[in-house]
């Protein structure tokens, strides 16, 4: 049985030592030939790995890759997070050719010429975040959509209970967030049976769609199961169980809710959708408890300014409980990548 592609957990490596970076270039070429690249697109895809790899290895404190592919669109993303100390030349960084020692790429500006899509936010001294994305030429503009998404397992675990994903559908980008109950191999079947619903069933209006998703879960653990569709000028969240919604803008958290109580798969009320006020430029953001809520309360500038991809990844490194599974699913539809 084919799974969709959300239904693999994103390939964490810490990069804590050079032996990672052969790690991350085996991952990365693993990921790539998984979701059909053809041609050279595996190694390159392996390049951009290693050589955001040794970047983190050489300069930064606390680092990590995360390789998976696309949240929309075929293709292979990598995404390399740090606490510090951050870029202060990073346009020369990014220039073709420039690195502090001599590697397989020539450094950032070599990723930056191979991605299909490449981009970074830095600080200093709280750290950088990048992402550089690789398809075949056909699917490039999607490499570009401001949709990111991260599913971590819990330490120790081979495993996800958490599963996200995004598709179009004639009434808008819709996605879902799915936390199993409880972590291992239970909560993971739990949570592949509802993203293997959701893509039979994700035109339809959202309180059906959990409806189908619940009655699909019947005869698993159950799950907390959040919903997201965005219009043109109009976003809806539906959901069950402690799975948030989120808005921001550029400088705060505009909206913030969680799902009705109960279980997919056990007991739920009747489904209500509740529309959110939207503008252009608002980032929908959904998230499992994985992720320490108490991020918002005082959400740092830098990380609600950053693109749904590296707003993804930058909660799941900062803000993760290691114990438990953690997800997060961002979208901005007016946003494109570089």
């Amino acid at each position: 049985m084919t799974l969709p592609p959300a239904a693999y957990p994103s390939a964490y490596i810490p990069v804590d030592h050079y032996s990672a970076v052969h790690l991350a270039a085996q991952a990365a070429r693993s990921v790539a030939q998984r979701c059909g690249l053809q041609g050279a697109l595996p190694d390159q895809a392996a390049v951009i790995a290693s050589e955001l790899g040794s970047n983190l290895a050489k300069h930064a404190v606390d680092g990590a890759l995360y390789v998976q592919e696309l949240p929309l669109g075929r293709g292979v993303e990598i995404i390399a997070a740090d606490r510090g100390p951050g870029m202060p030349e990073l346009q020369r960084c990014l220039a073709d050719g420039y690195t502090t020692t001599e590697t397989l790429g020539a450094g950032m500006g070599g990723v930056n010429r191979i991605a299909t899509s490449f981009t970074v936010r830095t600080r200093e001294p709280g750290g950088t975040v990048s992402c550089a994305r690789l398809t075949s030429p056909e699917d490039a503009g999607t490499a570009r959509r401001a949709v990111g998404a991260v599913c971590v397992p819990a330490e120790r675990e081979e495993v996800s209970g958490d599963a996200c994903a995004a598709t179009e559908t004639e009434q808008g980008l819709t996605a879902i967030v799915v936390d199993g109950l409880g972590h291992g191999p239970e909560a993971s079947e739990a949570a592949q049976i509802a993203l293997r619903t959701f893509a039979r069933a994700s035109d339809q209006p959202l309180p059906g769609l959990l409806t189908t998703v619940h009655r699909a879960l019947r005869r698993s653990r159950g799950a907390a199961v959040g919903l997201l569709r965005l219009h043109a000028g109009r976003a809806q969240y539906c959901g069950i169980g402690n799975v948030r919604c989120m808005t921001l803008t550029q400088r705060d958290i505009q909206h913030r809710l969680t799902g009705q109580p109960g279980v997919a798969g056990l007991e739920i009320p009747r489904p209500l959708v509740r529309d959110i006020p939207w503008e252009p430029h608002f980032t929908a953001l959904l998230h499992t408890d994985g992720i320490d809520h108490r991020w918002a309360y005082s959400p740092d500038p830098f990380l609600v300014r950053l693109p749904a991809p590296l707003l993804a990844t930058a909660l799941v490194h900062g803000h993760r409980r290691s114990r438990d599974d953690a997800t997060v699913l961002a979208a901005n539809l007016h946003q494109r990548l570089s």
